[in-house]
């Protein structure tokens, strides 16, 4: 499996924006789509965003649509969450996930491997 390490996380304020970082190690990180989910307190764990193998492709939650964009850095084995416009309905706990194969999963059942975890915390 592969392991994996979120960074990025931080305190933003309304409209602010982050950029959330996730180190990949120990796997073939260009044979996995990776994706990221995020849990506030409380709720269960929902999908954001994933990305193909190539980056060629993205998949987003409608909630994020227009605001987060997710790309990877094969040659650096690093998957990225840009998240701009962030609201405090964004606050959460963010994982980063990889899984085997082609399909674009939404699904946390669907991914193999998980991070630790970045916290997010949008203040009004």
């Amino acid at each position: 499996q592969v392991q994996l390490v979120e960074s990025g996380g931080g305190l933003a304020q309304a409209g602010g924006s982050l950029r959330l970082s996730c180190a990949a190690s120990g796997g073939i990180f260009d044979g996995s789509v990776m994706g990221w989910f995020r849990q506030a307190p409380g709720m269960a764990r929902r999908f954001v965003a994933a990305i193909s193998r190539n980056g060629g492709s993205t998949l987003y939650a409608d909630s994020v649509k227009g605001r987060f964009t997710v790309s990877r850095d094969n040659a650096k084995s690093t998957v990225f969450l840009q998240m701009n416009n962030l609201c405090p309905d964004d606050t959460a706990l963010y994982f980063c996930t990889a899984r085997r194969g082609i399909v674009l999963a939404s699904t946390a059942g669907d991914y193999d491997s998980w991070g630790q975890g970045t916290q997010v915390t949008v203040s009004s």
